[in-house]
């Protein structure tokens, strides 16, 4: 297991939104062979023109944090305002739109430590709230991980998605001060 201060954390920019999508394609490919396919499908982000356009927009609006070990970047976070699917928030926030890490670094904190980062930047904006949205498939296992990072379970919600099923979410928030 690596040492969580041995991951460097270093903003993204444009130029990163290929690395996004590396990172994306590989988590997808790691949920297809356990059969989660019910959390993004089966098609890599890189094949698809919506996830190809949404990586761009992260890489380019300034919110986009880079995990790296020894050179390989081995996770990704993106923080902004809360998407529109969600309930909105009743106080000023930083929300965490993305996190995707490499499954190959699994075990090695990169996870909790993006999410770290990202309570700091809140700290840093004077921003009491942090919150992150999730699969909240029926095992709950992602919602665990976010629970073991600090958070608390609060909104569920269902995306309806027109000819696929419906995606079912779970809003968590962790108090940063």
């Amino acid at each position: 297991m690596t040492d969580q201060r041995n991951i460097t954390i270093r903003p993204g920019g444009p130029d990163d939104a290929p690395t996004v999508l590396r990172l994306l394609d590989s988590a997808t490919a790691w949920l297809v062979e356990r059969g989660r396919t019910d959390q993004w499908g089966t098609t890599p982000a890189s094949a698809d023109p919506r996830r190809i356009d949404q990586a761009a927009a992260w890489a380019g609006a300034g919110g986009l944090h880079l995990a790296d070990i020894d050179g390989t970047v081995v996770g990704a976070l993106v923080v902004g305002a809360a998407t529109e699917y969600v309930p909105p928030p009743t106080e000023p926030e930083l929300y965490v739109n993305l996190l995707v890490t490499d499954r190959a670094y699994a075990g090695n904190g990169v996870g909790a430590r993006l999410l770290a980062h990202a309570a700091e930047l809140a700290r840093d904006r004077g921003v009491g709230l942090l919150r992150v949205d999730c699969f909240r498939s029926p095992d709950r296992s992602l919602v665990r991980f976010y629970e073991g990072c600090g958070f608390t379970a609060t909104d569920p919600f269902t995306v309806q998605r027109p000819g696929r099923a419906p995606w079912p979410g779970q809003v968590l928030a962790r108090r940063v001060g």
